[in-house]
């Protein structure tokens, strides 16, 4: 059986595009793609039997003109309104998304990083293991008897009623707004391009300018991609803009935030506290200013860049992508279909 040809767009680095490849299954001929622009997709798309879009690309009329041997258009991730669904099902182009399980758990990793920031829990949990006499006589509990907050812990509070403000917003961002859903928090959002209005509505989130964000949020969410232009875009300056007791947290790429500025910040009281999992240099180097923040007893919390599991960019966690074309190949049910 000749391979299908298949059209892999994509806006990740080399690194992930290595991963996608390796996973690739035989049957399929992948031309990977970096943002290309309209004629050279249309271009590739010629001929081409599936199209992969990952995180976005405008895929409209004038482009499935183009691809009349076009089957299936698949969206890596859950946003899909840069897709002209009508024109698609007009073209009698099937077209469904995919959820990444690796943008899902950096979603679920950052409501971690803000619940164990607002909660102060390496200070409480240090406290309990330590289980010192200095709070005073320790007594059996029941109904009437318990030694509330017997450390005596000040501002430990919680997400409700608070803003969250995301920078870079994109694939993680909408896995963490609608997990925030319900939470009965305020979503802030700022990206270079802003999302249309149905979308917003439908993550319960509201588009505002980089000052706005800093000045109104009481969690502060990096998700920036690392370019020339971000290369510490979360320095000195920005970090001065944030409301003072705000919490930054980060699980964009490394780099993009000034990390000695960053613990300046916490350790002066500006910031209340900060949790990374990505750094500018990794493995973490030992003379980072955050661990001898973190040490010194500062709300600081740093994971090892494990926020998307144990292996994020492994061709292993990218097999699943290409589910949905092996079973329309093969003529079976497709999963999260949209047309």
């Amino acid at each position: 059986m000749s391979p299908y040809k298949t059209v892999f767009t994509t806006e990740r680095g080399l690194r992930h595009q290595e991963a996608a490849l390796q996973a690739a299954p035989d049957i399929l001929d992948i031309v990977m793609l970096r943002q290309p622009d309209r004629e050279t997709l249309k271009k590739a798309l010629a001929d081409a039997d599936y199209l992969i879009s990952e995180r976005v690309g405008v895929i409209d009329a004038d482009i499935l003109r183009a691809a009349s041997r076009l089957k299936l258009i698949l969206r890596l991730g859950s946003l899909t309104h840069d897709i002209d669904t009508a024109a698609a099902r007009e073209a009698d182009v099937v077209v469904c998304r995919w959820p990444v399980i690796t943008v899902i758990r950096v979603a679920e990793h950052l409501m971690l990083q803000m619940l164990a920031l607002s909660k102060k829990l390496r200070e409480s949990e240090a406290i309990a293991l330590a289980a010192s006499d200095q709070w005073g006589e320790s007594r059996r509990t029941d109904e009437d008897t318990f030694a509330y907050n017997w450390s005596g812990r000040e501002n430990v509070e919680g997400l409700w009623g608070k803003t969250i403000g995301i920078i870079g917003f994109g694939e993680i961002g909408a896995e963490l707004a609608r997990r925030l859903q319900g939470w009965d928090v305020r979503i802030l959002y700022h990206k270079r391009r802003p999302l249309p209005v149905c979308v917003e509505e439908t993550l319960q989130i509201r588009y505002v300018d980089e000052e706005t964000l800093f000045a109104e949020s009481d969690y502060m969410v990096v998700l920036l991609p690392y370019f020339a232009e971000t290369d510490m875009k979360i320095g000195e300056s920005a970090l001065a803009r944030m409301k003072s007791g705000a919490y930054l947290v980060g699980c964009g790429s490394g780099s993009v935030i000034d990390e000695a500025a960053l613990a300046r910040a916490v350790i002066s009281g500006h910031l209340a506290g900060a949790a990374l999992d990505t750094f500018e240099w990794e493995p973490i180097c030992a003379h980072n200013p955050l661990i001898a923040a973190a040490k010194r007893g500062h709300n600081v919390l740093l994971t090892p860049h494990i926020a998307a599991g144990g292996a994020a960019a492994a061709a292993i966690a990218r097999r699943q992508d290409y589910t949905n074309i092996l079973n329309h190949i093969a003529g079976q049910p497709l999963r999260y279909r949209i047309v």
